[in-house]
């Protein structure tokens, strides 16, 4: 973990040392320059100082916000970075960007649009009771542009569906008919489902439903909240605090208990893995991210150990697969791909490309051109008439929808439709 990321010390909350980190990283970057077209942060970053002739101390406080502004966490740069930690020089840029957006929040203050995109708990459960109407809302022009106005959300952003009905609603319901645990007991799993799935895509969740009962997985489904990934995005830590400490409360007691932890969504996986242990540093943290894994790896690792079930009844094509940035960051190669292929008639092309999403980054008016010239190539490989895209993250795929027309499913969905699964059971 970098030297220079401790909430705990009065220094990481200085503007001045978050200053003097900032352009002390930002000059071994322009000396690197690995990373030269990988976002926006680094092309705007690398113009200035080469028209400075190198100086980084010539940079204005507005070139430097800018930069930082332009980081939208897709930490791509961190996985080929030659100076991460435990080097010397200790960069990660990611980071240092996340700690001057963190400090910049807290001299300014939060606004309403900071809280509401945050708190993802709160909007996703009142937009529920009322999910037709919010969804007409979101596709109506007129309320679009006072949206704009008012909250900063671009006026042609595609936003995600609401549900009446939710995925833990769904569950509760299900469950209650026919109990989840009637697996083996040999291999156990706690779901973290996500904000993003309970409340955008349950689909995803009767998926992952499925395909566990398929598999005889004993599974159960704990209370949870949102990661905290939103909070984060937007500065507001403690309340992101607050959410870490509640789910590492529950899901550590489910690790204890015997369970692996399983998230089908890119960005909340990582961020259980590598950011829970940073922001709260406890044994219940490190506990619950060693014993987390993303949804296809652990199939994968069921699928290693020779008891995943590959009685496949449908075959599923033309597959075009983005591996999304949080996703390649972990590490843990290229599991979506390799569980699809397991299908018998089914052809995987893979892409790894940021996608431009990125939480709420291109959300905002001042972001979302951009972030769709991000996403350019990647939009490119995935239009396709003869192949189903497919992402494993669901913010990606309403990304990838708005620059295709076509919208991404998950590894998920595709392995239970080739199971011949009813998702609505």
């Amino acid at each position: 973990m970098s030297l220079n990321f401790d909430l705990q010390t009065t220094e990481f909350w200085d503007p001045q040392a978050s200053q003097k980190e900032l352009l002390r990283v930002f000059d071994v970057c322009h000396g690197c320059r690995v990373c030269e077209s990988y976002c926006p942060s680094f092309v705007n970053l690398f113009q200035w100082v080469d028209e400075n002739f190198g100086d980084v101390e010539a940079l204005s406080e507005e070139q430097v916000n800018d930069v930082v502004s332009l980081c939208y966490q897709c930490k791509l740069c961190y996985s080929v970075c030659p100076y991460v930690p435990p080097h010397e020089w200790d960069i990660d840029f990611p980071r240092t960007m996340m700690r001057a957006s963190l400090v910049a929040a807290k001299q300014r203050g939060a606004s309403l649009a900071d809280r509401l995109f945050g708190d993802t708990d709160l909007v996703g459960s009142l937009a529920s009771l009322v999910a037709p109407l919010v969804n007409w809302a979101n596709r109506n022009p007129f309320l679009r542009g006072l949206l704009e106005k008012l909250l900063g959300v671009h006026k042609d952003r595609l936003l995600p569906t609401f549900h009446t009905e939710t995925f833990a609603k769904w569950f509760h319901k299900r469950s209650a008919r026919a109990p989840s645990e009637k697996g083996d007991g040999v291999e156990k799993v706690a779901l973290f489902h996500t904000c993003t799935v309970n409340y955008n895509e349950p689909e995803i969740g009767k998926a992952t439903v499925g395909v566990f009962e398929k598999n005889g997985i004993e599974f159960l489904v704990p209370d949870q909240q949102c990661c905290g990934l939103p909070f984060l995005d937007v500065g507001l830590v403690d309340l992101a605090i607050k959410k870490i400490e509640s789910n590492v409360a529950v899901l550590s007691q489910a690790v204890r208990q015997g369970y692996k932890i399983v998230v089908p969504a890119a960005s909340c996986s990582y961020m259980l893995k590598q950011d829970y242990p940073r922001f709260l540093p406890t044994d219940d943290a490190r506990l619950v991210a060693e014993n987390t894994y993303d949804l296809s790896e652990y199939l994968m690792k069921v699928h290693g150990s020779g008891k995943l079930d590959l009685g496949f009844t449908q075959h599923m094509g033309k597959i075009r697969y983005h591996q999304p940035c949080h996703l390649k960051v972990q590490n843990i190669g290229f599991k979506g791909q390799e569980l699809m292929k397991l299908i018998p008639g089914t052809e995987v092309a893979r892409m790894q490309c940021c996608s431009g999403h990125d939480g709420t980054w291109s959300v905002k008016k001042e972001n979302f051109e951009a972030s769709m010239k991000v996403g350019r190539a990647l939009f490119k490989f995935m239009k396709s008439e003869d192949a189903c895209p497919v992402t494993d993250c669901p913010l990606s795929a309403v990304q990838i929808q708005q620059g295709t027309g076509q919208k991404p499913v998950h590894p998920i969905v595709v392995m239970a439709r080739a199971y011949g699964l009813d998702l609505e059971e």
